[in-house]
């Protein structure tokens, strides 16, 4: 039956793999841990008799996870094995572990289209006490009447921003309030480099462990623009209205940065990040998950940071918020046995209620998380969201889980390559977002 399945999933996944690509800057290999605890004298507290194995998807909190597991395990004696995978490489990676004997008990989709890919693997929640817990049926994935997967955290991006060096430049984030704020501000500073020590952007690395963030995030604007006009929330034939300003804002990235466009293809992540960290730009596209990481022992402070809105000249942009949502979703692997399947609604039932696993989600991980017993977030990009959307900015929903397949963000992403190198031309990557779009859906209907 499993190699059944798989055989008919690889289909499906070679015209679709990896659906799930974002929120995730290490370039590290996967990590594992198991936390085996005492079983000898601890005692489940759900009676639970089995095991839970999750193939985590974010590595920028595999740390934290495998801390919170081995938490778990002191407290129940239930062996939880935490695997991360690297970053870009979760599909295979779930490909290559559900294969396996001891496949994972618990694992991630991003949406829709990453479900239609492992819903034959989905355990139904539905009348599971972790569904229950929800604050909205919103954030329950359903194929019919089944719930196959549940969001699990709520996350923004932006351009996080050095407040202490926009205002060594002359300015301050009030100052910027638009798209053509943005260039304004960011061209001056490019002007004045030399003189102010820093650049405007730090690197937008088209390496593997960066890209993401410009042929997925960055993409969603124009995409999260065309939907509102069309009144629709997914398409099979993009038309790509809004691709010159996806020209633009990219144009402002690669030219107003720490390196020039023709070195990109090989910034990474950390190259992104660091540069921002050692005060080498004041502005660097990420999001809400990065806050530890710029944060940690001798890095910046909240009262350096803050994170606006990616302007791309479109609409009421003075009342534009953060790009906000999930593409993360957990799901239990319904071939897994009834021991492992219990003793995974456990864990996760315990991590989005009990005091340890909601701080450690809020403070440790950075997350919001859509359950009734979620601890405030300490994280600051959290706070400066809920405060936009309080004072009336609308959050930019995340429409990137409707991207018809990897395939299509890879071949985006080579187009913004090669453009960015100066070896392509814009219309290769309309070409790319457009006509690839149209050929991989038709894919998927196939």
């Amino acid at each position: 039956m499993k190699a059944k399945k798989l055989l008919s999933l690889g289909i499906a996944c070679t015209m679709a793999a990896g659906l799930l690509a974002g929120c995730g800057s290490s370039s590290g290999s996967g990590s594992t841990s198991t936390a085996t605890g005492d079983t000898g004298t601890a005692a489940s507290t759900s009676g639970a008799s089995g095991k839970v194995y999750y193939l985590n998807f974010k590595p920028e909190q595999d740390q934290q996870w495998q801390d919170l597991a081995a938490l778990y395990t002191e407290q129940t004696g239930v062996p939880v094995t935490v695997v991360t995978a690297a970053s870009g490489e979760y599909e295979t990676t779930l490909m290559s572990e559900m294969a396996k004997s001891d496949a994972p008990t618990l694992f991630q989709v991003n949406g829709p289209i990453g479900l239609a890919n492992w819903k034959d693997y989905c355990y139904d929640l539905t009348g599971t006490p972790i569904l229950g817990e929800l604050t909205s049926d919103t954030y329950a994935l359903k194929d019919g009447d089944a719930t196959l997967g549940i969001g699990y955290v709520i996350e923004s991006y932006g351009l996080i921003t050095n407040k202490t060096l926009l205002e060594k430049a002359g300015y301050t984030i009030d100052d910027i309030q638009s798209f053509d704020d943005l260039k304004k501000v960011a061209e001056d500073i490019t002007a004045r480099q030399d003189e102010l020590g820093f650049a405007a952007f730090s690197s937008a690395g088209m390496d593997s462990s960066s890209d993401w963030r410009y042929k997925t995030h960055l993409a969603n604007l124009p995409i999260y623009f065309e939907y509102q006009d069309e009144g629709i929330n997914s398409t099979d034939d993009i038309k790509g209205t809004y691709l010159d300003n996806y020209k633009n804002i990219f144009d402002l990235y690669i030219n107003n940065s720490t390196c020039a466009p023709t070195e990109l293809a090989g910034k990474t992540a950390d190259d992104s990040r660091n540069e921002f960290l050692a005060g080498e730009a004041v502005f660097y596209q990420n999001g809400s998950w990065e806050y530890v990481n710029l944060t940690g022992e001798g890095g910046l402070t909240d009262d350096d940071l803050a994170m606006i809105p990616i302007y791309i000249g479109v609409g009421d942009e003075a009342n534009q918020g953060l790009c906000t949502g999930t593409e993360n979703y957990w799901c239990v692997n319904k071939e897994a046995s009834e021991e492992d399947i219990q003793a995974t609604l456990d864990f996760i039932y315990w991590c989005v209620t009990s005091e340890e696993g909601t701080t450690a989600m809020a403070n440790d991980m950075g997350f919001v998380i859509p359950f009734k017993g979620a601890a405030e977030s300490t994280n600051l990009f959290v706070k400066q969201d809920q405060e936009m959307t309080a004072a009336g900015k609308t959050p930019v929903s995340w429409n990137f889980t409707t991207m018809p397949s990897e395939n299509w963000k890879n071949g985006v992403g080579s187009a913004l390559t090669a453009y960015a190198a100066g070896t392509g031309t814009w219309d290769g990557v309309v070409s790319a977002f457009v006509d690839g779009w149209a050929t991989e859906a038709a894919l998927n209907e196939g």
